[in-house]
């Protein structure tokens, strides 16, 4: 069998693409749960949105449910609403949307400067470290059972 091996320094979208749809092909195949995953509504977003009184946007959080999972893939506030108890409460509500949605566990990524101890104090617990990723800090997985 013949082929060539060719090295790109540059985005190649199309090769991306690709690959994506090579992946994804491949874990229908042998995962039930990826195909499972790809049907119209098997993944439920969540986004609460935090406004200040002149309706601009403070911060918030967004989160997807599937796999009986939370995923929260975005939470930030403005600095002027931070330590106040805000992010807690916003946290706990996501978390009741999501068991009202079938999730039991949630999942969450945070870098060492951000906020791991907030998360532990919330009852997550580091289940993967990556050191010096980036350079002198550390890259956490975290998890959390809901019921």
């Amino acid at each position: 069998m013949d082929y060539n091996i060719e090295v790109l320094l540059g985005n190649h979208e199309e090769f991306s693409t690709y690959l994506k749809t090579k992946i994804k092909e491949f874990n229908n195949k042998h995962s039930f749960h990826h195909k499972e995953i790809r049907k119209e509504g098997a993944v439920r977003p969540i986004n609460i949105i935090v406004s200040d009184d002149t309706k601009q946007w403070i911060g918030g959080i967004s989160a997807e449910v599937y796999w009986d999972w939370v995923e929260i893939n975005d939470f930030w506030f403005k600095e002027e609403f931070r330590r106040k108890g805000l992010g807690g409460r916003l946290l706990d509500r996501l978390e009741e949307i999501a068991k009202e949605k079938g999730a039991t566990k949630a999942l969450l990524r945070t870098f060492e400067f951000q906020a791991r101890s907030f998360y532990e104090v919330k009852g997550y617990k580091v289940v993967g470290e990556i050191k010096d990723y980036p350079p002198g800090s550390s890259f956490f997985t975290m998890v959390k059972p809901l019921v």
